[in-house]
């Protein structure tokens, strides 16, 4: 097994991941794979912090254009998250891995309050923190939430896992010229107008050097490869990061 490059990371998990090939809800053996690659970094003696969207339950914007009041909405996707990291939880408690949720919104019969130095000791200790709820405010994505605990709890890399392998100029899916950037800035990622994170958290990753990675959650061992340092995904870094480009298969 080789030495991890990181010690600490977080990772950013979209609700929809959640779903496998349903179009809706929680599918228990996505759930599962995903619990025993985390638990494989964790063996590796990596931290590992965990946030999740909701998207697969309820997406707040989308409410709010079907009438919705918008904070009302973001507080019902904050709930949605909670139920996705619930199961999480569980799966990762059924692998044998020690497993922690916090939550920004208080409800302490489900999960703990967020407390920083309380998360930063458990991830000390072993344990996987599953950061819910977002950041507990409306208006912010659970991008920002993920970019705002990964410099709170000190996390040397964010780890975005999608359904693609890295950031493409267009949607690969709908455009067979896509090209694929193996490195990219933080600036010409918001020039770009690129699906990385959104602009506040791509900003606050800038703001501070918080390296991302980008790559395929569904390659089994994928985590790991990215943990090891091998080239896979696409790295968005700081200003010194060159916008290298290949072109897809």
């Amino acid at each position: 097994m080789k030495r991890p490059r990181y010690r600490r990371i977080l990772l950013k998990l979209s609700g929809e991941a959640l779903m496998g090939e349903k179009g809706y809800g929680i599918d228990s053996a996505t759930v599962g794979f995903m619990a025993s690659e985390i638990k494989g970094i964790t063996r590796m003696g990596v931290e590992v912090a965990v946030v999740i969207g909701g998207g697969n339950i309820f997406r707040g914007v989308e409410a709010s254009v079907r009438g919705i009041e918008r904070a009302s909405a973001d507080y019902m996707g904050m709930l949605a998250t909670v139920i996705n990291a619930l199961a999480l939880q569980n799966a990762l408690e059924k692998t044998g891995t020690p497993t922690r949720v916090q939550s920004a919104i208080e409800m302490r019969e489900l999960a703990e309050p967020y407390i920083r130095r309380k998360a930063m000791r458990h991830l000390e200790k072993g344990r996987v923190v599953i950061f819910a709820a977002g950041t507990g405010n409306p208006y912010f994505t659970t991008d920002t939430a993920a970019a705002l605990r990964a410099m709170e709890i000190g996390a040397e890399v964010i780890l975005k896992a999608t359904k693609v392998d890295g950031v493409y100029s267009s949607d690969p899916m709908k455009d067979t010229g896509a090209v694929k950037y193996s490195n990219i800035s933080y600036l010409e990622v918001l020039k770009k107008g690129l699906a990385v994170m959104d602009s506040t958290a791509i900003s606050l990753c800038m703001d501070n050097n918080l390296p991302i990675i980008v790559f395929n959650l569904k390659g089994k061992g994928n985590i790991r490869k990215v943990i090891e340092g091998m080239k896979i995904g696409t790295l968005v870094g700081g200003l010194n990061a060159e916008g290298a480009k290949k072109k897809s298969n």
